[in-house]
């Protein structure tokens, strides 16, 4: 496999380019991220090496995620800034200088294409696909704040049923570092819906070294936020996404309103 140092470009002109943005100049407060929303991999890199149904499993993004992102973007009125490309390629919420945002294996399956990967080859991802994506997300942030509007962050994910054959039983988590009190106070909205499992800091936690969008942009930006994980299963289909989307538009803004009501 060519590297790019052998390369003009990574993503060549007749392919997508690196994030996708939805309703940019909505007036809503929450401004919605999906750092795994896409499995593409530029045409140049020959997909890693990895086969269509290995990239189609949750190794190569956040199943489900990009059609409840949707949903929630328009009833909500919501910016919504999506990475389209895969996670395999460059994690875009890891720091680029980490192991893991250029996994050599993930969970069980062989990356090929990202094994011995030099400097160069590293920045051309970065440069092509990460850099961007994440100046999307400052330029929507700076712009709201030029405006005189705050932004909630509210960073979206999705984590399969089965992790290396230990089941997951929460339907949905809240994840939180520095800064928890809308994640906390959106899980206890969750919780009283009655109907389901919600964790906190399960099966992921938010820190500097794993994570970039909320650290960065968030904490780093004294934003408040909410990291939202949900099971894929309950959002591989179209209805699933729906429902989802529904019910998170519905208790985001209240549980916004708790915060407001707690400071006021």
């Amino acid at each position: 496999m060519r590297r790019f140092t052998e390369m003009a470009i990574m993503i060549e002109p007749d392919e997508p380019p690196p994030f996708r943005v939805l309703r940019p100049d909505a007036a809503s407060r929450f401004l919605l991220t999906a750092d795994h929303a896409g499995n593409l991999i530029p045409r140049r890199l020959a997909n890693l090496g990895v086969s269509e149904a290995e990239r189609g499993r949750h190794i190569g993004w956040d199943i489900g995620i990009a059609g409840v992102t949707e949903v929630l973007s328009a009833l909500l009125g919501a910016p919504a800034v999506f990475q389209v490309y895969s996670r395999l390629v460059i994690d875009c919420n890891r720091r680029p200088d980490v192991a893991s945002a250029f996994p050599v294996i993930s969970e069980m399956t062989p990356i090929p294409g990202n094994v011995g990967l030099d400097k160069a080859d590293k920045d051309a991802r970065r440069q092509a696909i990460f850099d961007p994506y994440h100046q999307a997300i400052d330029g929507l942030i700076a712009a709201r704040r030029a405006q005189g509007r705050t932004p909630i962050y509210v960073a979206m994910h999705s984590f399969t049923p089965i992790y290396q054959g230990v089941p997951r039983p929460m339907d949905v988590a809240v994840l939180y570092h520095r800064r928890p009190r809308l994640s906390r106070a959106l899980a206890g909205l969750l919780v009283a819906e009655g109907e389901l499992v919600v964790a906190e800091n399960e099966p992921y936690s938010v820190s500097d070294e794993t994570d970039y969008g909320v650290p960065v942009h968030a904490e780093h930006g004294d934003l408040d936020y909410v990291e939202i994980e949900i099971r894929q299963d309950l959002i591989e289909t179209p209805e699933g996404q729906a429902e989802w989307g529904r019910r998170l538009a519905r208790l985001l803004p209240r549980a916004v309103a708790m915060l407001d009501r707690a400071t006021a």
